[in-house]
């Protein structure tokens, strides 16, 4: 049975949907073509290799005027696109901790977001332990990543349950020995858990 549970945070433990955000601000159609027509999803990634959030996604904006406004409203109001919590992946959590599971995080993210996040968020300071991409400046599926939440927190292979929304973030970890869900919702993940001896149907009640 794995010893721990490695959560990603984005679209697991809180909601993640900047593309719905910007179709609420400027339009389905112009989110489209802001979104094929500037790389803002890339300098993103770039935030959560440990690039300044700030300086990347205003040097975005000046770099494409006829989209500057739209772009820094992803610095300006990011909260927005990270909101709000998923309770029920939160409270599965603390079900975990409560039967003494560890619960690690390992997410793709830049460090001033991550800021912003725990101040939004307190449930991110219960984690037995964190691994963000810009504080170690690496990202999944990269190996790296993995290989240091292992040597953090002491477990490897099978020790280790990961859920993740991103399939190929899953791979990376099965690849490693780890077990591994792909979260489609807090429903899914419960049932994962409980078939890994994690949980019960009892406590899930």
């Amino acid at each position: 049975m794995p010893e721990a549970v490695v959560f990603d945070i984005g679209r697991v433990l809180i909601h993640w949907e900047p593309a719905a955000f910007y179709d609420r601000e400027i339009g389905r159609d112009a989110r489209k073509r802001l979104f094929a027509e500037v790389p803002i999803e890339s300098a993103n990634l770039s935030v959560d290799r440990g690039e300044p959030f700030r300086e990347t996604i205003y040097g975005l904006a000046a770099e494409h005027p006829e989209w500057a406004d739209a772009i820094r409203l992803w610095h300006d109001r990011w909260l927005e696109m990270a909101s709000p919590a998923k309770d029920d992946t939160v409270a599965l959590m603390r079900a975990l901790q409560s039967r003494g599971v560890r619960c690690w995080a390992l997410s793709n993210f830049g460090a001033e977001p991550f800021e912003i996040a725990e101040q939004a968020y307190p449930f991110l300071a219960e984690f037995d332990g964190r691994v963000i991409s810009a504080h170690v400046g690496t990202v999944k599926p990269e190996p790296e990543i993995y290989e240091t939440l292992e040597l953090a927190s002491g477990l490897s292979g099978a020790s280790l349950f990961f859920t993740d929304d991103r399939p190929e973030n899953v791979a990376a970890a099965t690849a490693r020995g780890w077990h591994g869900h792909l979260f489609d919702g807090a429903k899914g993940l419960a049932q994962a858990l409980v078939a890994h001896g994690l949980l019960t149907e009892k406590e899930l009640a």
